[in-house]
């Protein structure tokens, strides 16, 4: 009998018996989030339902993320309209000011063996901590609210062996932008991405969290990691020792399609507008004029992107002509990005430094781009009109280019800052 991959032993463990790919199944959820986008849609639905009972409320969140603080009266309403149901059904929110969904929800909430849903395509995240963590639509996660279960049908895996070790100025986001590029936005439909190999137990959680989160972009239900002594430290640190437990794929597990990927050849990435897969070596757009810099969101916006940008900028100046913005993930990262002086370092350089939350990312709000400009950013998207105006260019990268970048006012190799 063939071992199991992580995707099958979490979905059994949920099931109560051996499952395989395509199988259709039932599963308990543990853990449901929405946000301030979707989240008006989740709760009118299970009031269309007819039900606004919870079943787990203190395992479902709602996050006041994306337009936060509200530039507008009707995302006010919204606001309100949540925290009213919050308060009637006692499920949690985290409220303006906390952070991103898919920050929050893994700094306090996902464990490793959890099925995770929400009403968010990010919420894949949540892989990073080896939870199978995916978005789904806001009805489905009405149900997942309302009753405690949803169905799926078992993803294929397909098994990524990352080894090698990451040359200096190289980083997780320039992994997983490779990667995007190498299988195409549509690369893995359906499929679950497992990460494994050597450099696996090299990446922290946090570089994890940037991998995990981008799966969606080459089309996957989710991006997975085994949980080890890198999770375990990171519940540690986060006071949560108690909800560690190891899990990881069988040696004989029999996988759709194997991708090995040698990290310590990879360069910086950028990845081009107005697609993911988009991506190239950064010496191939380098010199590109670019107007804005993004630093932050859901998938760098940890303290350790933080400090990389921090490193690059102290005692210089950005570019006259961009303008730097750097947004960290969550109140946490916050306050120990102000504690350490990587904040001052970024303001000094003269960069502005917002609140945690979504921000310009989604272009609800702050740091809509003008026409014509370019904006190169750390987030996951770089779709036409993603920021705001459909006239914009986005250019993705990992922290390092993008702070390279600021001081020079055109996309540029970090790596130079780490010779």
């Amino acid at each position: 009998m063939n071992g199991k991959t992580l995707v099958e032993k979490i979905f059994e463990a949920h099931v109560g018996k051996p499952v395989k790919p395509g199988e259709i199944v039932t599963v308990n959820v543990d853990l449901c989030l929405m946000q301030d986008g979707t989240g008006p849609l989740t709760v009118r639905q299970l009031m269309k339902l007819d039900n606004t009972r919870v079943v787990n409320p203190k395992r479902t969140v709602i996050f006041l993320d994306h337009a936060a603080p509200s530039p507008r009266r009707e995302l006010s309403n919204d606001h309100k309209f949540l925290r009213d149901f919050a308060s009637q059904a006692g499920v949690l929110i985290a409220e303006v000011g906390e952070g991103i969904c898919h920050q929050i929800i893994n700094e306090r909430f996902t464990r490793p063996g959890d099925i995770l849903v929400g009403a968010d395509s990010h919420t894949c995240t949540g892989g990073a901590l080896g939870a199978f963590a995916t978005g789904m639509g806001s009805t489905d996660v009405a149900m997942a609210i309302g009753t405690g279960k949803t169905w799926f049908r078992v993803p294929e895996v397909y098994k990524v062996i990352l080894n090698g070790n990451l040359s200096h100025g190289v980083f997780a986001k320039d992994i997983i932008l490779f990667l995007i590029g190498q299988i195409g936005a549509e690369g893995a439909n359906y499929k679950a991405l497992e990460f494994s190999g050597k450099t696996v137990s090299l990446l922290d959680i946090e570089e994890r969290l940037t991998i995990a989160n981008m799966a969606v972009e080459a089309g996957a239900k989710c991006g997975i990691f085994p949980s080890d002594h890198r999770t375990e430290a990171f519940l540690v640190r986060q006071g949560r020792k108690e909800d560690f437990s190891k899990i990881e794929a069988d040696v004989d597990a029999l996988y759709e399609k194997t991708i090995p990927l040698d990290v310590s050849t990879l360069e910086p990435m950028v990845a081009s507008p107005h697609a993911v897969d988009n991506a190239h070596p950064v010496s191939q757009v380098a010199g590109e004029k670019i107007h804005q810099v993004l630093i932050g969101t859901c998938t760098n916006g940890n303290l350790s992107d933080i400090e990389i940008a921090a490193k690059i900028l102290r005692g210089k100046k950005c570019h006259s002509k961009v303008r730097l913005i750097v947004s960290p993930a969550s109140r946490q990262v916050y306050l120990k990005a102000l504690k350490k002086g990587y904040l001052e370092t970024i303001v000094e350089a003269g960069g502005v430094v917002m609140n945690p939350g979504c921000g310009p990312c989604v272009g609800v709000h702050l740091g809509v781009l003008g026409d014509g400009e370019a904006c190169l950013s750390t987030q996951n998207r770089n779709f036409k009109g993603r920021m705001g105006n459909p006239e914009g260019l986005i250019f993705l990268s990992s922290p390092a280019t993008a702070a390279a970048t600021a001081l020079r006012g055109e996309i540029s190799d970090p790596r130079e800052y780490f010779s």
